[in-house]
């Protein structure tokens, strides 16, 4: 299958880690050109770190995965591709006009995958006219670990589309998860009250980053504590995710925490800068 990613950052190199994994064929577009050798350093880093702990498994070739995909600043790359796995910012003006610029080059029966952790997949869909091949896919980081996915259905999307991404998911091991389309929908309107409010703590000065993440780690035996997450998310995201969610539900209980702005304006977006509640190297 021909498959095209839009987005060359975290969440889009992970994404096309996972589907050329599996043998299909992988165009990614990214505006800024850049970012290319990055995404090349993200997979070829997420391949070996994979083969070093997978005991008994066949290792994967990373060099082989890599040439399964292509780069490319020019959306026409993508006129024959199947499916479109979009990756770009939380803000719906940015995924309008990436919409706007696919509708003009993709053929009719594509289907357009929408990567996004809180907008409304209708939305989405009228920026196109193919609303009922338009449906949510909010992948989880890192996504070649992950074997589940949240699938969000838009007001319009069709049974075809449906069982058509079950296909496409099962062929690369992951789970759907099947909700219905509200901001947020599940995973970020339940987590990000969660860090927002650990951030919270911290700002506050009740506890530490360290001994905030070690209650959840610890007493609830989460894997990650929820500024260790926010970390990986990019606090930045995090930002733009509760936006979202504030502007659409017009809940007090949404509003950002100052710190977490406050990080943002220093640059402290967490793991992809190499600081955020914590420090990376």
């Amino acid at each position: 299958m021909k498959i095209g990613i839009i987005g060359a950052g975290v969440m889009g190199s992970g994404v096309a880690e996972r589907f050329s994994k599996y043998g299909h064929e992988i165009k990614i577009v990214d505006i800024n050109e850049s970012t290319f050798d990055n995404s090349r350093t993200i997979i070829k880093n997420s391949v070996r770190m994979t083969n070093m702990f997978s005991k008994g498994q066949e290792k994967v070739d990373y060099k082989a995965l890599l040439d399964n995909i292509t780069y490319s600043t020019e959306y026409v790359i993508l006129s024959d591709v199947d499916i479109v796995i979009e990756n770009v910012v939380e803000k719906v003006d940015v995924k309008k006009g990436v919409y706007e610029k696919l509708e003009k080059v993709c053929k009719e029966e594509c289907i357009y995958l929408v990567n996004t952790s809180c907008i409304s997949i209708t939305k989405i869909g009228s920026f196109t006219n193919r609303a009922d091949r338009v449906i949510g896919t909010h992948f989880m980081n890192p996504v070649p670990m992950k074997k589940a996915c949240e699938v969000i259905l838009g007001h319009y999307t069709s049974e075809k589309t449906i069982d058509h991404l079950k296909e496409v998911l099962k062929n690369v091991d992951i789970k759907p998860i099947i909700v219905n389309d509200y901001p947020g929908f599940v995973s970020n309107r339940i987590s990000h009250l969660l860090m927002n409010e650990a951030a919270c703590v911290v700002q506050d000065n009740v506890a530490t980053p360290e001994n905030v993440d070690a209650i959840f780690k610890l007493c609830f035996g989460h894997k990650m504590g929820p500024l260790e997450t926010a970390d990986l998310i990019g606090i930045d995201t995090v930002v733009d995710s509760l936006d979202v969610l504030y502007e659409n539900y017009h809940d007090p209980k949404f509003r950002v925490a100052p710190i977490l702005r406050k990080m943002v304006d220093a640059k402290l977006f967490g793991r992809k800068s190499g600081e955020g509640f914590f420090k990376y190297k």
